[in-house]
């Protein structure tokens, strides 16, 4: 134990350790304008803090405003800008006592101010800090559960001691600003400004006057909009700001700066102020070749899961900085360019031959009709060429002041062609060649990568779909139709299932259900359930016995997945339906008149969680017209809103649905769906049986005198359905040989069952033993037995046995004609 402990304060005092050297490194520059904020990160990575923020009195001391955050954001947690001085905040306490102050739930659950934050396992700290003339403040938030160790005290001890500001936040009147500083008063518009701001913009520091006019006037009138935005108040919040802009210069290109500033509120006889610093941004940004933009486009590209989203990339990253009116992407299939992005994507934009080739949403074009295009794609190397050179229409047309074609390769291979053309006369610089070439190599391995992606992806889905049903089958006075779309977040196969069962009697069992995870297990054990919950459905248990033997099943497998279902049996004939719900969304239903419904009944825990679980069956009501839906979690939940909130949406489009048209309903519905998780969706429409059958049954007593009185019940109900004499003669031959054979045969209960629909008669006999009848290959003329099955064969029309529920089914159809004979 010794050692354990031993080992453990190792741990945490290397962790101390650790912060000091991070501390010692990025506070190795006073001057830098990022020294605050890289203090406050090491909070959140020596500490543990969610959120890190520094809050500095204000010029008449009344106020804590906020000078610096990292982290999380601040709205999340409800931190306000500015906290009074004087109040009972944590901030206040702190920096009025000189001392922490830490908070646990009970306390900030307590506070009108804090009880209604997001976790209920948040801590908060506010240490003083006594960096400038009045010090401050360091609060930081955790969400962790055990808050704030000591170890974690340490090293926020530590960072208190670190923190400091720029000089230019807390200034007064009358002191020379740093160099590369400045202080903008928001009423006058009169700007105080370093020597190096000066510099930068190639003026004298006698020459300028003072008004923040003069420096907006050297702007780029591209960049002056978003300049506006921060030096008019009306524009700007409280807080942090940081943009970069572009200055003109008397000679060369223009030059990137980059500001950084922050709003300080206004106080009694003291207007806001902007304060901040600017810095030259030259080094990142040095216009068209800029390493940052291709560095940019390589992380899109990577990010790109699609030929489409490459397109898009590509779209982003070269049309605007080169100036461009049209960049089209495309990808090569044999001979042919089967457009994949077009910018703009109005038709009109594009040559009339394009149009004459548009299929559908894209064109394609043929690469035999563009000879130069041809001969690019062949070379493998990027062209241009200006306003006036020869080309054919269907390329002279994209570009008419200057045509860049980007062949798209990834080693050997030909991917596509990017190409980007002006309608205004174009100058193609060095700087700009070097930029395409650069962006056509990164596009064609990324197409590459995106072609194979959608191919693999394909393969995952028709994975999928082949462990799913591959049609819906007919339902007697009802329509099902069912959609399922794959995640497109990765190459696993996930767990969604649905499934339509007929059942005898004219029931029908819907099922829907998702598999724990993405992978093949996840996938296998969904093919695994779905031919249980099938076959112990076929055997006519009702839906809690169903889906409890499917947990009981699962919990008897080898694996650690679970998985969730909804099991829903409905009666065709009556209307009406029981469902079972495991862990899963309940069904929504849309009634005739357009009203939803979303039955709020428990259910069940998913399936291999308990043994010994109850699933409760819930009754529902149907009328003719009214549409059930099924679906698993991928449709209705997403990181802005919870399930809840999803399924109120998901029934109130179906609300607004027409019901009449079940597969443009289900598109409807699964359109704009997140593709990070699969999405199985069953809609069934249940529209009433126009041709109700006639049932009776009859319980078979085991009596010697039992076949008599089956025939006997047989006869009875014939002429009550008005069945004519001349057809019994068949029936009756088929009652007394299924009733004959289960009592010599089987023990236990007999039940004989008819049902009538239309011209077709079906008897059904069922017994308690699941063993199934066999019928004699060949029987001898000297035999007593054995011809039964074969006489029952000669008469009907169909003959079968399936499970049932304790034993099983044997069964005969018999179609009467008109006439009533068989």
């Amino acid at each position: 134990m010794a050692n354990v402990v031993s080992e453990g304060a190792a741990v945490r005092g290397s962790r101390t350790m650790r912060a000091e050297v991070a501390l010692e490194a990025v506070t190795a520059d006073p001057a830098s304008p990022e020294r605050l904020r890289r203090v406050l990160e090491q909070a959140i990575v020596f500490a543990g803090a969610a959120l890190a923020a520094v809050y500095t009195p204000g010029e008449d001391g009344g106020l804590l405003c906020l000078l610096e955050s990292a982290g999380l954001p601040r709205a999340l947690y409800g931190l306000r800008e500015t906290y009074p001085a004087a109040g009972a905040s944590p901030v206040a306490e702190a920096h009025r006592g000189g001392r922490a102050v830490w908070l646990g739930p009970g306390e900030l659950a307590a506070d009108p101010d804090w009880h209604r934050l997001p976790s209920p396992d948040l801590h908060l700290a506010a240490l003083p800090v006594h960096a400038g003339d009045g010090g401050g403040c360091l609060l930081l938030i955790s969400e962790r559960p055990d808050g704030f160790g000591t170890e974690d005290r340490r090293c926020l001890a530590l960072i208190a001691d670190a923190v400091s500001w720029p000089v230019a936040a807390e200034r007064t009147r009358g002191e020379d600003l740093p160099p590369g500083a400045f202080s903008l008063s928001m009423d006058t518009g009169r700007v105080e400004v370093g020597p190096h701001i000066l510099e930068l913009f190639g003026i004298g520091s006698g020459a300028f006057d003072g008004k923040v006019e003069t420096l907006l006037g050297r702007t780029l009138p591209e960049d002056l909009p978003a300049l506006m935005s921060v030096t008019e108040a009306d524009h700007m919040a409280i807080g942090d700001r940081e943009l970069e802009f572009r200055i003109l210069q008397p000679a060369g290109p223009p030059r990137w700066l980059r500001l950084r500033g922050r709003l300080l509120p206004s106080g009694e006889g003291r207007p806001a102020r902007l304060v901040g610093t600017v810095a030259d941004a030259s080094a990142l940004r040095t216009g068209v070749t800029d390493v940052a933009r291709v560095q940019r486009l390589a992380a899109a590209l990577a990010n790109a899961g699609t030929a489409r989203d490459v397109g898009q990339a590509m779209v982003n990253a070269l049309r605007e900085p080169l100036r461009a009116d049209r960049v089209a992407l495309a990808e090569l299939e044999g001979d042919r360019l089967v457009v994949t992005v077009l910018d703009p994507p109005e038709p009109e934009s594009w040559p009339e031959l394009w149009r004459q080739e548009w299929r559908g949403e894209w064109p394609d074009a043929a690469v035999r009709d563009m000879p130069t295009l041809a001969d690019a794609l062949r070379e493998g190397r990027p062209g241009v060429w200006p306003a006036g050179a020869a080309l054919e229409p269907a390329l002279a047309e994209v570009g008419p002041g200057g045509l860049a074609v980007l062949p798209l390769a990834a080693g050997y291979r030909m991917a596509g062609v990017c190409l980007i053309g002006w309608t205004a006369p174009h100058d193609f610089g060095p700087d700009e060649r070097a930029l395409l070439t650069a962006s056509a190599g990164l596009a064609g391995q990324a197409l590459l990568r995106a072609r194979a992606f959608d191919a693999e992806h394909e393969l995952v889905g028709m994975l999928q779909r082949q462990l799913l049903p591959r049609r819906l089958p007919r339902l007697p006075g009802a329509v099902a139709v069912a959609r399922y779309l794959p995640a497109t977040g990765g190459l696993e196969v996930g767990g969604d299932w649905y499934d339509v069962i007929p059942l005898p009697d004219n029931h029908v069992a819907l099922v829907i259900g998702d598999v724990q995870g993405h992978s093949t297990a996840a996938a296998t054990l969904m093919g695994q359930m779905r031919t249980a919950l099938r076959a112990y459905a076929a055997e006519g248990h009702p839906p809690d016995v169903v889906v409890s033997h499917a947990n009981r099943l699962l919990m008897e497998m080898e694996t650690d997945l679970f998985a969730t279902c909804c099991y829903v049996d409905l009666d065709m004939e009556e209307g009406s339906a029981w469902y079972v719900r495991a862990g899963h969304l309940p069904p929504v239903l849309r009634h005739p008149d357009g009203r939803t419904e979303i039955p709020g009944e428990d259910g069940g825990p998913p399936l291999g969680v308990v043994a010994q679980a109850d699933f409760p069956m819930s009754p529902l009501r149907l009328r003719p017209g009214t549409l059930v839906a099924l679906t698993t979690d991928g449709l209705v939940e997403s990181p802005d809103a919870d399930i809840d909130t999803g399924m109120d949406d998901l029934a109130h489009r179906l609300a607004l649905s027409d019901p009449g048209h079940l597969g443009l309903v289900a598109d409807a519905l699964l359109d704009g769906a997140r593709r990070s998780d699969d999405v199985a969706l069953l809609l069934m429409r249940y529209d009433g049986m126009a041709v109700r059958p006639l049932r009776e049954g009859w319980t078979v007593w085991r009596v010697p005198e039992a076949v008599r009185q089956a025939r006997r019940f047989t006869r009875r109900t014939m002429r009550a359905w008005g069945v004519p004499g001349d057809a019994l003669d068949a029936v009756l031959l088929v009652v007394s040989e299924l009733v004959t054979n289960a009592l010599v045969h089987t023990g236990g209960p007999v039940r004989l069952d008819l049902t009538l629909v239309g011209h077709r008669l079906r008897v059904a006999v069922s017994d308690a033993s699941a063993r199934t009848p066999a019928k004699p290959t060949s029987i001898g003329w000297e035999a007593t037995g054995g011809r039964g099955l074969l006489l029952v064969e000669a008469v009907s029309a169909a003959w079968g046995s399936v499970p049932v529920s304790g034993g099983k089914q044997v069964w005969s159809e018999l179609v009467l004609d008109s006439d009533g004979g068989p």
